[in-house]
Formats: C-alpha cells, sequence, structure tokens
C-alpha cells in the first residue's frame, strides 16, 4: 500500500482534490489530507469547508510514496507560497519521489524547476509558469516520475493514472468499471 499525501490550501478545487482522494482510497492506498493553514479546516474555491487528516506542521512526510497538489485559485498560489510544501516537494523529487499536480498547481513545479525538459499539462493559460516544460495540452500527461493534469474534467483520469503506479492495470479497469467511468468513456 502507497502512502499518499495531499496538500490542501485555501482556494483548492474540490473535485481535483477529492477525486483523487476517493479513486486511490478505493484502490486500496492511504490518502493522507493535510491542511497548509493551520486550520484543519481548509476552505475551497467555491467556499466548500473541508476537514482535513493532519496539518503539515504535525506530518512527517518522510514516508511518502506521492505527493499530491490540487489545483483551483487561489489555492494553487497559495501551496507555492508554502515554504515547507516547497521544500518538501523539492526533497522528494531528488529522490525521484512520484508527484501529482493538477489544473494551475503545476505551476508549483514549473516555479521549483521541476518541469525542466519535461512533458506537462495544466489549466489552459497556465502553461506560462510550466518553466522549462514541453506544454503537451492533453488531460493527464505523465513524464517519469510526475504526473500532471489539466482541470477539473481530468480529475478521475488523472487519479486512476496516479493510482495505476501503485497496482496492476487490470485492477485499475476493475474499478473504472464499478465506478461507472468505462461507461462514461463509451458516450
Amino acid at each position: 500500500m502507497a502512502k499518499v499525501y495531499e496538500f490542501l490550501a485555501t482556494g483548492f478545487e474540490e473535485l481535483e482534490a477529492l477525486a483523487p482522494v476517493d479513486i486511490l482510497r478505493r484502490g486500496g492506498q492511504e490518502v493522507i489530507t493535510v491542511s497548509v493553514t493551520g486550520s484543519l479546516f481548509v476552505e475551497s474555491s467555491h467556499g466548500v469547508t473541508v476537514k482535513a487528516d493532519q496539518l503539515f506542521e504535525d506530518t512527517d512526510l518522510g514516508d511518502a510514496d506521492l505527493l499530491l497538489l490540487p489545483g483551483g485559485m487561489p489555492g494553487s498560489k497559495n501551496l507555492n507560497v508554502h515554504e515547507g510544501v516547497r521544500a518538501a516537494l523539492t526533497s522528494h523529487a531528488a529522490k525521484k519521489g512520484l508527484i501529482g499536480a493538477i489544473c494551475a498547481a503545476p505551476m508549483v513545479l514549473g516555479s521549483l524547476g521541476l518541469l525542466q525538459g519535461r512533458r506537462a499539462t495544466c489549466s489552459p493559460g497556465f502553461e506560462i509558469y510550466l518553466t522549462g516544460a514541453e506544454y503537451t495540452a492533453e488531460l493527464v500527461t505523465e513524464d517519469g516520475n510526475i504526473i500532471t493534469g489539466e482541470g477539473p474534467a481530468a480529475s478521475m483520469p488523472y487519479a486512476y493514472a496516479l493510482l495505476a503506479r501503485f497496482i496492476d492495470e487490470q485492477a485499475v479497469t476493475t474499478l473504472k468499471g464499478k465506478m461507472q467511468f468505462l461507461h462514461l468513456m463509451e458516450g
């Protein structure tokens, strides 16, 4: 079972944060939501308050297999200015740890130089922040240890791509079927 930490900042996008948590947990992975606000309660970009599992300052990320950044504004900006998140991402990337970012959040990776020479996607308009990356405009882009997603509509395909790093493809396909995702993709 993989250990996944997802950072929540004020202004995160709900679907981009919670779809990966749901799908990864359904797929048997341990997912811990981590508030970077100093409070367990974090307000989303659309005024929905979510209770995180832990506070950043109480979290040891040393056992992380995957670090996740949901998009949304100003959530992505708030993640980008959080020095602890920036340090955690830099350290995790140096160990070739898996990192996921969706929508506006790949801007954080771009600002850290983690996308240099890589392919990445993001919400249209934020590609200017993907410093050193080849912008793909794909729904989901995987390049080595970094997986990026385009935006809210990419939340499920992005989450399944993340899960596929930890369980076999047949198990992912079975979960897609149980969640009617395969039916969605037919039409």
